[in-house]
Parts: C-alpha cells; structure tokens; sequence
C-alpha cells in the first residue's frame, strides 16, 4: 500500500468512500459529476500547509482509504502541536482487513515527524465500531466533545 498527498482526479473516490458511511448517507452528495462545493473545499484544504489530505492506493492505484490531518499549533503543553485526525474512511468492501491500523501507523510515524505531542481524533456515538477500534489501537477518551452545528 502507497499513501500520498490526495488529488483532485482522488475526489470521486474519497468523496464516494464518505457517502458510503451510515452517517454520510444522510448528508453527503455523491454524484457524477461531484458538486463544486468538494472542489472548492479540496482548493482550500490543498492550499493551507497546515491540513494534509491523505489516499492509501493499493498495487493497482487504486484509492482504498483516506484520512484528513490537520496540524494545530496551541499555547499549552509550551507551545505544542497537535495532529488532529478527521474524515477516516476505508473503502467498504475493505473494512476489517487490517487497512485502519496501517493507516494508524502512518498517521503516528506523520506526526512524529511534524514534531506533534498528540494525536488526537473525534469519533460519532453512533460508530461503536469504531470506537472499539480507536481504542484497540490505544486511544482514550479522554474528553467529553461538543458541537454547535450552524
């Protein structure tokens, strides 16, 4: 397995593989073509040093997972950078083959090497799945979330 930097000519299949998620069925819009509004937010994130949008691609090139980081710079921990993870998506016929923890330690090895005291991620209540994987793998949940959607 590959990671790199996602593409735009990636945005079908990222955006396909977010769609295909229980909770992305209610709010996303998959399509051919893909709304604007992906490649505008893909121009952003691609543009800002700070976020880091990820595909694995199998032997095949094909893209089978991808994940979003975004490097925080904080005040606490004197001035220490935090890696938070978001968007982590696996192609769904791939779920359970061991892809999430390969991601996993790529995303570690990525934030060691930017420096990073924490690797730090949000995951829905409705994703028990997830949840029990997150914490397999050593995350704890630590803090209780909040979110004021507008």
């Amino acid at each position: 397995m590959v990671f790199r930097k996602a593409t735009k000519e990636d945005l079908p299949a990222i955006i396909e593989m977010i769609a295909n998620d229980t909770l992305g069925r209610l709010r996303e819009r998959y399509g051919d073509p893909l709304p604007k509004e992906y490649y505008n937010a893909f121009e952003r994130i691609d543009g800002d040093e700070n976020q880091e949008l990820i595909v694995m691609e199998n032997s095949k090139k094909e893209v089978v997972a991808s994940f979003q980081l975004s490097f925080l710079q904080y005040l606490t921990y004197v001035g220490g950078i935090r890696c938070l993870v978001e968007n982590v998506h696996v192609r769904e016929d791939l779920t359970g083959k061991g892809i999430g923890r390969q991601m996993f330690q790529w995303i570690i090895e990525r934030a060691e090497e930017k420096g990073v005291h924490m690797v730090q991620l949000t995951s829905n209540k409705l994703r028990p799945n997830a949840i029990r994987f997150y914490e397999a793998i050593g995350f704890t949940a630590t803090h209780e979330g909040f979110k004021l959607h507008l």
